[in-house]
């Protein structure tokens, strides 16, 4: 997104109007197996959805049921797993994604433009701001658990979510 589209009321209101959504592969439920098994295995009887506290948990044009991190935070309390009968989310699994953060050219910092808000959501304080808009965000992708809590607040939609770089997971 352009910056010059960007207006003190789409920083306000956590939207631009000009803003369109780019197609991003689907992302599952915390603990869902590999997609092909996921995909096997899910019955797509949304009891994962119904037990979604936090509610970002949504049905997708597949059946299956989504991640959706513009509706707020994963908070992995779990109740998705326990709510799966089918074994497509596991919940005995260690970690529940390997989903990081990331940053793109349309943040707001990078722009000479004071922005906080990915900062102040983060429970992992894994995002650096830089002070007084100087340059874009970054994510110490060691502290972010992916849980989504920065995307949704983002006013130019400059964080996304997606697979753990391979330098951190090894």
């Amino acid at each position: 997104m352009d910056a010059s589209a960007l207006t003190r009321r789409s920083l306000l209101f956590g939207r631009s109007p000009a803003a369109t959504p780019t197609a991003t592969p689907a992302l599952r439920p915390p603990w869902a197996l590999e997609a092909p098994r996921f995909a096997e295995l899910c019955t797509r009887c949304d009891d994962c959805v119904r037990a979604c506290p936090e509610q970002v948990l949504l049905r997708g044009a597949d059946g299956l049921p989504r991640f959706e991190p513009q509706r707020g935070e994963c908070t992995f309390c779990g109740d998705c797993a326990r709510a799966c009968t089918s074994g497509a989310l596991e919940g005995a699994l260690t970690r529940p994604w390997e989903l990081r953060a990331t940053v793109s050219e349309s943040c707001l910092s990078a722009h000479g433009i004071v922005c906080a808000s990915c900062r102040e959501v983060c429970p992992e304080q894994a995002i650096r701001v830089p002070p007084g808009g100087r340059a874009a965000a970054t994510v110490d992708a060691e502290r972010c658990s992916g849980c989504g809590a920065c995307v949704g607040v983002c006013p130019a939609s400059a964080l996304a979510l997606g697979p753990l770089p391979l330098e951190v997971a090894a």
